[in-house]
């Protein structure tokens, strides 16, 4: 859940992701200039220990950096200030050591924010995602290192963006949806692997044993 965290062992582990700088509490100062240089606008603005896209902004512009890091700061004590780029937004699930096929999300507002992740219809999903081979190997790749440097186990989901043929790291979601219509389903069906026997392969990770 610790967003700085995470990225810092993805950047270690050569996973790439994109440049970011933090704000702490109580005053959530930064240096303006670390931030233009480094960051760079547009950038995006989101607590550093939330999910679900809560107290997210996307900045274009200095002048309104300040009043999205207090937004963000009502949600956490440390505000994540990370470059945006747009571009395709691929997640991976991973179950184990296998990686399932890439899901395309395609938010029909332009930005997968709280709002497109739980309103029906305000959200596209495709799956498999329709990408050359190449590219697909590449992020599964990414997403089964991401998985082993952030100690995960069981299952997962891995989020990227496809900028200009380059691949960024998001983060990773350690508890992703379990209805039928998630996204780690989805990939799961994708992969051969219908609802049920995936809801049992999990239970199995976790060290429950099965009684029939």
């Amino acid at each position: 859940m610790d967003k700085d965290v995470s990225k810092r062992l993805l950047r270690d582990g050569q996973v790439p992701t994109l440049p970011w700088r933090l704000a702490s509490a109580p005053s959530f100062a930064y240096e303006a200039d670390m931030i233009e240089d480094f960051v760079g606008y547009p950038c995006i603005v989101k607590p550093s220990k939330q999910g679900s896209s809560v107290g997210l902004t996307v900045v274009e512009q200095p002048s309104a950096l300040e009043a999205a890091v207090l937004q963000a700061g009502r949600f956490d004590d440390e505000v994540m200030i990370e470059r945006f780029v747009r571009g395709r937004e691929l997640t991976i699930g991973v179950m184990g050591d296998q990686a399932f096929p890439p899901v395309e999300i395609r938010p029909k507002k332009g930005l997968y924010d709280y709002e497109s992740k739980y309103t029906p219809g305000m959200t596209e999903y495709l799956c498999p995602a329709p990408l050359d081979e190449e590219t697909v190997a590449q992020v599964q790749a990414y997403a089964l290192r991401a998985f082993r440097l952030l100690k995960l186990r069981g299952y997962g989901r891995i989020d990227f963006i496809l900028a200009k043929e380059q691949l960024f790291c998001l983060e990773a979601n350690t508890l992703p949806g379990m209805t039928a219509t998630s996204l780690l389903p989805k990939a799961a069906a994708a992969a051969g692997i219908p609802f049920g026997e995936l809801c049992e392969r999990i239970a199995q990770f976790a060290g429950i044993q099965q009684h029939h």
